[in-house]
């Protein structure tokens, strides 16, 4: 059975005796931690499994001897290394496609083209991510103005009662300051996940640019080839 009573410090009970506006406060700040680790989850199985990934299509890129080939097999590919490859190829072919070939001109095109790619697909591997930034930063707030709030209705009840009894008191403060404990437990496990996603995405984002640069390096020795036949 249920305890109601708020004197034994009960969640349940803190919340049903709490006013509106505080249990609105609460409201919010679970459904906050409920959407916090919804996206912590998302985050620890898509980062990943993109890292997994990303080892494996670098492992079979470098053990390619035909890039068309490859690029044939992979064309299709969602990974965000492969759409970085995939972009290298279409900027080469395009590129190459004339007569007369720009060695400097293809090779800046090449960079920006990948560069580009990278930048995309890291702003598409971030998407979300906000969310644990912003309950960071607003849920103490909000909890905090929860708590006031709930000893401001507080001191208004011993000044109706005119009763300054610690038994008055402790059941409104009690059910105030639950509001601050549910706002750091929002924010806590969003600033600690939002720190170390960023920290692992800014990790796949220099593996992705290291192989646009070993791949922008391949493209400009085939390059030499081409311009020489």
């Amino acid at each position: 059975m249920l305890n109601t009573d708020a004197t034994t410090l009960s969640p349940i009970a803190l919340f049903l005796q709490a006013d509106l506006v505080v249990k609105t406060v609460m409201i919010g700040l679970m459904l906050a931690s409920v959407a916090t680790w919804a996206v912590i989850l998302g985050f620890l199985f898509k980062l990943g499994s993109t890292r997994r990934q990303i080892t494996r299509f670098e492992r079979d890129f470098w053990k390619a001897e035909d890039i068309d080939a490859f690029h044939r097999v992979e064309s299709e590919n969602t990974l965000p290394i492969a759409r970085v490859f995939t972009a290298g190829v279409a900027e080469w072919r395009r590129s190459t496609a004339g007569g007369h070939v720009d060695r400097e001109g293809t090779r800046e095109r090449l960079g920006t083209a990948m560069g580009s790619a990278v930048a995309s697909e890291i702003d598409t591997l971030s998407d979300r991510l906000n969310i644990l930034a912003t309950v960071g930063a607003v849920a103490p707030f909000v909890g905090l103005f929860g708590t006031v709030w709930g000893i401001m209705r507080s001191f208004t009840g011993i000044a109706a009662a005119q009763n300054t009894s610690l038994a008055v008191v402790a059941p409104g403060i009690a059910e105030a300051l639950f509001a601050t404990a549910l706002g750091l437990f929002a924010a806590i496990p969003a600033v600690i996940a939002y720190n170390r996603f960023s920290h692992n995405i800014n990790r796949i984002e220099a593996r992705l640019n290291r192989f646009a640069d070993a791949f922008h390096a391949t493209l400009s020795r085939q390059l030499e080839v081409e311009v020489r036949r």
